[in-house]
Formats: structure tokens, C-alpha cells, sequence
């Protein structure tokens, strides 16, 4: 049996295309994460709404979307919106991306007509649905 011995200099050269790829595969995670401005066309909401939804069979997604409207807590000097529960549907909105740190969604700010008036605030979307400002 004959054994084979690999310098410690030609190992480093056959790793060195590997650790490119992983840093390029990494670069273009953190180019996603600094997205700062998107638009988003479709289903948003709070987190625990958007995956009920997104666990919905197909069938029965429009239904799920007239009865988990999007409801948030209105601040008592009226000037935001917290707590929010249910699901909107969004079609090409604007949004400001908060964080793209979770793998299947992403954390907006968005301006969403409520009962109350239009206010600016903090729901998840589907990754799939967002996309960056050029």
C-alpha cells in the first residue's frame, strides 16, 4: 500500500479557490442585508399572522386575508401604531427594511391604512415578496 503525503504548501493552494467561494457566498448575504429601501407586492403582517397564512392551503388564502385583516394598538397621542396582528395585502408599496436577519422573512416599516388613519408600521413580510430599490 502506498501512502501519499501532501505538503503543507500544496494544501494551501487547493484550499485557497474554497475559501474564495465562502467569502463571495457570504458577501452576497450581507449585500441582501444592506438593503435599506424596497417595495414589497404581496402578503404582510405580523410574524405569527404571515406564517398561519403562508401555512394555509391555497385554497382557502383569501378567505384567511378577510378574516385576520391587519389590526394595531394606536398610541394614545396618536402618533404611531404597535402590537399589530393579522395580515395586509400590500401591492408595489414602498417600505424601509428594518431587518433582514431571519432567513424567511423580512422586518419592514410600511405605512398601512388602519381604522383610525394611515400609520407607519413594523411587519414582516415573506422574502419572496420583497424586493430592493435599485
Amino acid at each position: 500500500m502506498k501512502r501519499v503525503v501532501i505538503s503543507p504548501l500544496f494544501a494551501a493552494i487547493a484550499l485557497v479557490p474554497t475559501l474564495t467561494i465562502a467569502q463571495t457566498s457570504a458577501g452576497d448575504t450581507k449585500a441582501q442585508r444592506e438593503c435599506a429601501i424596497g417595495y414589497v407586492t404581496g402578503v404582510a403582517g405580523s410574524m405569527q399572522s404571515v406564517r398561519e397564512y403562508l401555512a394555509t392551503p391555497e385554497r382557502d388564502r383569501y378567505r384567511y386575508l378577510n378574516e385576520n385583516e391587519i389590526q394595531c394598538k394606536i398610541s394614545d397621542d396618536g402618533n404611531h401604531a404597535s402590537d399589530c396582528t393579522g395580515v395586509t395585502l400590500l401591492k408595489d408599496e414602498r417600505v424601509s427594511v428594518y431587518d433582514d436577519s431571519d432567513p424567511a422573512t423580512t422586518a419592514v416599516v410600511v405605512r398601512v391604512e388602519l381604522d383610525r388613519g394611515t400609520y407607519p408600521v413594523i411587519i414582516v413580510a415573506p422574502k419572496n415578496e420583497v424586493t430592493c430599490d435599485q
